[in-house]
């Protein structure tokens, strides 16, 4: 019979494949797929010139989720040999070994084929320009290694579900498109690098590029500035619509929570960089709400 008074540490429990896999998507942190749905609904509301019905509101929502959950996977797979060194991603499934490489490649392509199964519900140019978006989400991992500012191809792959929202809605992509998704790459500039500020000692360490890294002792005024361009260029396009008051007032609180994240990334700790970093999405959620109110 073992001694009550034992000095042997219990060992942690193993999770289960399921709980490894949720995991793996990040699925306890909702953050990351909000910061992608907020401005890809936005551009629905304007591509629909209000609600653009249920079918549509289905599909890039569980799109969004799913999209951003497989290249989470295809996002550690690529990084494992980085992540180990980091001490905010030393622990993710892929990195310590719970779940195998092809594993968690599996887990992906099945997320992926699942989001290519409601974009087929759309129209012929919707699933062309599908094949672009994944393409960029398979790049982007592998651009911390080569690019300067790996947060630019974040950009492009955060902001590609704006110009298929018209394309699903409308069968094309007008300029209004580009110039939305132009302006949301500057707020993805914004947050990933206060995300980028909070690994910048251990990024250094292993020789990986980031924004943080490469904007040194600019990087708050670049984070502000971008911030700026982004609430900028949705407010002309907003007003060209006519959404008026309303979204005045929800880009108004949403330059509000830009100020106060000032306030947390100007002594660049790590806390304050991830609050930050952690707390965007309620500043897109603003700036959504502004449009569905202008509209209403």
């Amino acid at each position: 019979m073992a001694a009550t008074g034992s000095l042997q540490p219990t060992p942690a429990p193993r999770r289960g494949r399921f709980a490894l896999y949720l995991d793996l998507i990040r699925w306890s942190r909702p953050a990351g797929w909000l910061l992608l749905l907020w401005p890809t609904l936005g551009a629905l509301w304007f591509a629909a010139g209000g609600w653009p019905g249920w079918h549509l509101l289905a599909v890039f929502v569980i799109g969004t989720i799913l999209m951003r959950s497989a290249g989470c996977c295809v996002n550690d797979v690529a990084d494992r040999d980085f992540d180990r060194h980091v001490k905010r991603t030393a622990k993710r499934p892929v990195t310590s070994g719970e779940v195998s490489v092809p594993e968690a490649l599996a887990v992906g392509a099945v997320l992926a084929l699942a989001a290519f199964a409601l974009v087929l519900t759309t129209n012929r140019l919707t699933v062309l320009m599908s094949f672009a978006a994944l393409a960029v989400t398979l790049i982007y991992p592998f651009a911390k290694r080569f690019v300067s500012v790996p947060q630019a191809v974040l950009g492009v792959a955060f902001s590609f579900g704006i110009p298929m929202a018209f394309a699903a809605v409308r069968g094309s992509v007008p300029a209004v498109a580009w110039w939305l998704l132009a302006g949301n790459l500057f707020w993805v500039l914004a947050y990933d690098t206060e995300y980028a500020m909070v690994d910048r000692d251990d990024d250094l360490k292993i020789g990986m590029k980031t924004s943080a890294i490469t904007f040194g002792r600019l990087d708050v005024a670049i984070v502000m500035s971008s911030y700026a361009i982004f609430l900028a260029v949705w407010t002309v396009i907003g007003t060209a619509a006519g959404l008026g008051v309303a979204l005045y007032l929800g880009i108004g609180i949403a330059a509000a929570q830009a100020l106060w994240h000032w306030r947390l990334i100007h002594d660049r700790t790590r806390d304050g960089c991830f609050k930050a970093f952690r707390l965007n999405h309620w500043l897109g959620f603003a700036v959504f709400a502004g449009i569905v109110a202008g509209y209403l």
